[in-house]
């Protein structure tokens, strides 16, 4: 299962605002387009596991998937009965997210927007952000603004390649700057209840990388 959104790694998309701008997102347009005209993804068509793995009890209700790529989350959580907006800065994932729901039969508002300035115009019950791979204090205000979105007992749910995987795990950014820790994320998320906040080794093959997971209610 691919990772996705760092900044300045060696895998990832165009789900953020990046370094170069226009550019970034131009150069990330034209590969899910390389993509598309195979009839291929750039990212794998099922859900994050982990995400997976903690939701799949969880009662439907409103859903942000935040820097959604081609919307692998999104697509999951609408099959399972949530209302989801998916949002990302390249409007070619965009576009292939709203085909690929079209083609299943699922109702999504997909959003073209750097996630870095959208709000949700509501509160929401939930937002998933899987591998948005940001330098800690963008990720921090992304973090802030999300959770002035939620309903009460809302949630996040986040996912990030861990700085420890640079030298202990497999894949990923190579760039620090990008990669999290349990330690920031704690801090990013200190005026919500935090229910998880940990390393979790991801198998890669015969390897394993190392993310973060947080898992933050509003109170």
């Amino acid at each position: 299962m691919n990772p996705k959104h760092p900044r300045g790694g060696t895998t990832g998309t165009a789900n953020s605002g990046q370094d170069d701008g226009a550019d970034a997102r131009s150069a990330w347009d034209s590969r899910y387009a390389e993509a598309a005209k195979s009839d291929s993804s750039v990212w794998s068509l099922e859900p994050n596991a982990f995400v997976a793995s903690v939701l799949a009890g969880f009662a439907p209700g409103s859903a942000i998937d935040l820097a959604c790529g081609e919307g692998r989350n999104a697509l999951w959580l609408a099959q399972r009965g949530w209302e989801v907006t998916a949002v990302d800065f390249s409007r070619v994932a965009v576009e292939t997210g709203r085909a690929r729901a079209d083609r299943l039969g699922l109702e999504v508002d997909w959003i073209a927007a750097d996630v870095t300035d959208w709000s949700s115009p509501g509160l929401v019950d939930l937002i998933v952000i899987a591998y948005l791979q940001l330098p800690a204090a963008e990720l921090a205000s992304v973090i802030a603004s999300c959770a002035g979105s939620l309903e009460p007992d809302g949630l996040i749910v986040l996912v990030a390649h861990d700085l420890d995987n640079l030298e202990r795990g497999v894949g990923g950014p190579q760039n620090p700057a990008v990669l999290t820790s349990v330690d920031s994320l704690r801090e990013a998320a200190a005026d919500l209840e935090i229910e998880r906040c940990e390393q979790v080794m991801r198998p890669v093959g015969d390897a394993q990388a190392i993310d973060t997971v947080l898992v933050a209610r509003r109170s």
